[in-house]
């Protein structure tokens, strides 16, 4: 069965967030200053009731096997908001999933009315790097917003 996107809900809270260390971890990314020591990461669906943002989860046969989303993060330039906790469990990826969760984020960033999409990232989530640069994303020499994640040292933005 094919994995579908639906708005997180309370109750993938805890999976989610644990997939999302997971990864970090795998990745040696698990360090001060990214999501795996974020607390909003154990209660995202609380997190994305803000006005204008969103998160979806990709779901398998009843387990939760990624995520992503948008929000407007403090201090962004007007009109821009930010891909946000963006993963994918080992299993899904390479198979057109995260392209799939973005095109999604950036279709309701549109519909929010928003003109641009922010990004953090780090060398050693080079997959999900090589996608932002197929997606259009471009490479900026300085971060943006507060985000609070000074452990990501790579920022991109999309122009919608």
């Amino acid at each position: 069965m094919q994995p579908q996107l639906k708005s997180i809900k309370k109750e993938d809270d805890a999976e989610m967030g644990k997939l999302i260390k997971s990864v970090l971890t795998e990745f040696k990314a698990n360090k001060p200053g990214t999501a795996y020591f974020d607390e909003s990461t154990d209660h995202l669906s609380t997190v994305f009731t803000e006005v204008k943002s969103a998160y979806w989860v990709l779901e398998e046969a009843g387990k939760i096997v990624g995520g992503g989303g948008i929000y407007p993060t403090a201090g962004l330039p007007e009109n821009t908001c930010e891909l946000v906790k963006l993963y994918l469990a080992p299993e899904t990826r390479g198979k057109g999933f995260g392209k799939l969760i973005i095109n999604q984020c950036i279709a309701k960033a549109k519909a929010f009315g928003y003109k641009y999409v922010y990004l953090e990232s780090m060398p050693e989530l080079n997959q999900a790097v090589n996608l932002y640069e197929k997606l259009g994303f471009e490479y900026l020499n300085k971060p943006l917003g507060n985000t609070g994640h000074f452990g990501c040292n790579l920022w991109m933005l999309k122009k919608l």
